[in-house]
């Protein structure tokens, strides 16, 4: 599939986005990169340490977090996304839900919008994405962890996002597919729906996963945000294994480790 300028092989390789969030409150990095000019050097960063998609989010969306409006959101991640696109040659993804600054973000020089709604909390949103004929990442998520059959449910849900997708528009090549760990879903659920990634590529799109520093891990091992490397490695390990072509990440060098010697274990 191609995002903004670049062509990704998702059939057979796995590629990192990096994660930068601009906000004072996100779970892991809150305040961190929130100034144009940190973001920016983190940026940097990432791309020398490997990152192939920087992931640029302004509000958080950890439990309990507090929901600004589209003007503030915009007012953070748009100065953000113009510099990187300045100065950077390389695929620009918002983090949002709300059509008002994807289009922002868009015209800003983004290049894929993620949505952790897949399509389903902004009516204007799928439309918005296929006129713009970006790519999109649809992720699955609920109000309540409350299922029939978890793993059918799940898979029913995405179906419904990409029957939104081609709806509005938007292009089979241009659509990812994400199993919302931490979303949605009990402790348990979050490891099954790891554990059994494989199965969203069973609906023939590329699968990004998306566990980094994430509580799965914190409540697996018992550790803090800031201690959970490991635990996210052994995730991308999996990752790999199961065919996901995408890892949303924080720590981008250690995880272009792993993937690279995952790769190479697999003859890929």
């Amino acid at each position: 599939m191609k995002i903004g300028n670049r062509e990704f092989d998702a059939a057979n390789r796995t590629y990192i986005m990096g994660i930068l969030n601009v906000t004072p409150d996100s779970f892991s990095d809150g305040g961190t990169f929130n100034r144009l000019d940190a973001a920016l050097f983190r940026a940097e960063e990432m791309i020398r340490e490997g990152a192939d998609i920087i992931d640029v989010g302004g509000e958080s969306t950890r439990p309990g977090h507090t929901v600004i409006t589209p003007e503030e959101e915009m007012e953070r991640v748009v100065p953000v996304i113009e510099q990187i696109d300045k100065n950077f040659d390389i695929p620009i993804s918002i983090d949002t839900y709300k059509s008002s600054v994807a289009r922002a973000a868009l015209e800003g020089g983004a290049h894929l919008v993620n949505d952790i709604w897949g399509l389903k909390k902004d009516p204007q949103m799928a439309a918005l994405i296929g006129e713009k004929k970006a790519a999109c990442c649809l992720m699955h998520n609920r109000e309540q962890p409350v299922y029939e059959d978890f793993l059918n449910d799940m898979l029913e849900d995405l179906k419904e996002c990409v029957r939104l997708a081609k709806d509005g528009g938007i292009a089979d090549d241009k659509i990812i597919l994400d199993p919302g760990i931490g979303f949605g879903k009990t402790y348990e659920m979050n490891l099954t729906a790891i554990n059994r990634v494989e199965l969203l590529g069973h609906l023939g799109y590329p699968v990004l996963l998306a566990t980094s520093r994430k509580s799965v891990i914190g409540l697996t091992l018992d550790l803090p945000a800031d201690q959970r490397l490991e635990g996210t490695l052994a995730t991308t390990v999996l990752g790999v294994m199961k065919g996901c072509a995408f890892v949303r990440v924080h720590d981008i060098k250690e995880n272009k480790r792993v993937i690279r010697m995952t790769e190479a274990i697999l003859g890929k």
